[in-house]
């Protein structure tokens, strides 16, 4: 069985790949647990010496990597390029401050000795979406890896070239055999290899399948960590900066085409400056340069496929019918690839799917509310919690609302972003677990309690 991959800003096709076999795959997951316990007693230096080269490779390979990404998947190139920059500063913070992470933690009892040691699982198999190819293995991969943990990647089949280059960065900065590797394969194998030999599934999509995977992996009383997707609120206090804030709101909506988990999703706005707000937000959203991917200049790329697109007419049409207002944008562009204009939406209320489900495209509706305890119910008023983000000159005033707000992540006066340094994961419906940080690196470890008396 063949797997092709498509140019998402012509709708041609790129290449074409044989999907592996199953009896492929039970040889691949055999390997992996014989490298695994090398790997696990490889000193935490030697493992993170790896990682450093790896990250150079990224640094060396730059700009191909980036086209890679754009070509595959329709990403602006100049976001492409800042994903490849974001792996290479992942891999070498891991790189940097692994040993310190896993270290023994002592903790004072009344016995001779008795402290917390961080052991690596085994084989961690890595499920993960298209969107950002490289950035989302490499958050699962970097603190995986570093705590001895060999990973089996399962791409997405949108993207299988960049796929096939983690690995191959990987197997060039020294890793052993089968330490990395990837699979070209369905999901029905996919759900196999939750079943089989792996000891720990690290998954980021959509919420049906983290919940069935979720359903797998506690079948078999496995460890998981699932990042599900957001519907992020971007809350703008009535004394906000509206040009500063007005400028991040575009960036964050228009991130990726709109096609991330924690881009703003729901713009929840005082009226004090609400119309404000709608007009210079919809006047930069038309000033956005839409095109090809591959043009330094371009702002907004296509969405990934064409059901994409589909989807985003249905949402469209969906509030419009239940009496929301387009201020701009609202259709496709009928030109060659999967391109949609980026769009505004007023007067929307919670009987449109715009506001229930994960709007994976450039759509952003806006949300007037009275006051503040208006504002924190909005946000909270979905089944999501990965992301929000509060735009106030009172720092301390928009601190007491993040207190309240039920998300995993709440950036004031910033647009949302994963950082090696922090830990990142959602709430409700958004997820379990925590990637990246030392809080990610311990997702996949034995924390093992040892007591001498």
């Amino acid at each position: 069985m063949k797997l092709r991959s498509i140019n998402p800003a012509t709708g041609e096709p790129l290449e074409e790949f044989e999907l592996a076999t199953e009896e492929e795959v039970s040889k691949i997951i055999k390997e992996a647990r014989v490298a695994s316990k090398v790997w696990r007693e490889t000193d935490i230096a030697e493992r993170t010496k790896h990682l450093s080269k790896a990250a150079d490779l990224f640094k060396a390979d730059r700009m191909e990597l980036a086209k890679l990404v754009t070509r595959e998947m329709g990403k602006p190139i100049k976001e492409s390029l800042a994903e490849v920059d974001k792996c290479s500063a992942a891999l070498d913070y891991f790189a940097e401050n692994a040993e310190r992470m896993l270290r023994d933690e002592v903790v004072k009892t009344e016995f001779h000795k008795s402290y917390v040691a961080f052991e690596p699982l085994g084989i961690v198999f890595a499920v993960m979406p298209w969107n950002f190819p490289y950035w989302q293995v490499i958050r699962c991969g970097a603190p995986a890896l570093s705590a001895g943990n060999t990973v089996i990647l399962k791409h997405s089949s949108y993207v299988p070239r960049c796929s096939l280059e983690l690995e191959r960065i990987f197997r060039d900065a020294g890793l052993p055999e089968f330490v990395f590797k990837t699979i070209l394969a369905d999901s029905k194998l996919a759900e196999k290899i939750i079943e089989s030999d792996v000891d720990a599934v690290s998954f980021t999509g959509s919420m049906s399948t983290g919940s069935r995977i979720a359903e797998l992996a506690g079948k078999h009383l496995k460890k998981f960590v699932l990042e599900l997707g957001g519907s992020d609120p971007f809350i703008v206090l009535d004394d906000a900066d509206l040009p500063f804030t007005v400028k991040w709101a575009v960036a964050s909506r228009i991130i990726n085409t709109g096609q991330s988990c924690i881009a703003a999703k729901r713009f929840i706005v005082m009226k004090k400056i609400a119309q404000e707000f709608e007009k210079n937000f919809t006047k930069e959203m038309e000033a956005l340069r839409i095109g090809d991917p591959l043009d330094a200049e371009t702002d907004v790329g296509p969405l990934v496929r064409e059901e994409q697109r589909i989807l985003m007419e249905e949402f469209v049409n969906d509030a419009v019918t239940k009496g929301a207002k387009i201020l701009t944008g609202g259709e496709r562009i009928h030109d060659k690839g999967f391109f949609f204009k980026p769009t505004v939406l007023t007067n929307v209320n919670h009987s449109m799917r715009i506001l229930n489900e994960e709007t994976f495209g450039p759509i952003a509706p806006i949300i007037r509310v009275d006051d503040e305890e208006d504002a924190v119910r909005e946000a909270n008023s979905v089944d999501f919690g990965l992301g929000s983000s509060i735009w106030s000159k009172d720092r301390k005033r928009a601190e007491g609302l993040a207190r309240k707000i039920q998300a995993g992540n709440v950036y004031i006066n910033k647009m949302v972003a994963s950082d090696p340094r922090l830990p990142f994961g959602g709430t409700k419906k958004s997820g379990i677990g925590r990637e990246l940080s030392r809080y990610g690196i311990l997702e996949f470890t034995n924390i093992k309690t040892v007591l001498v008396n």
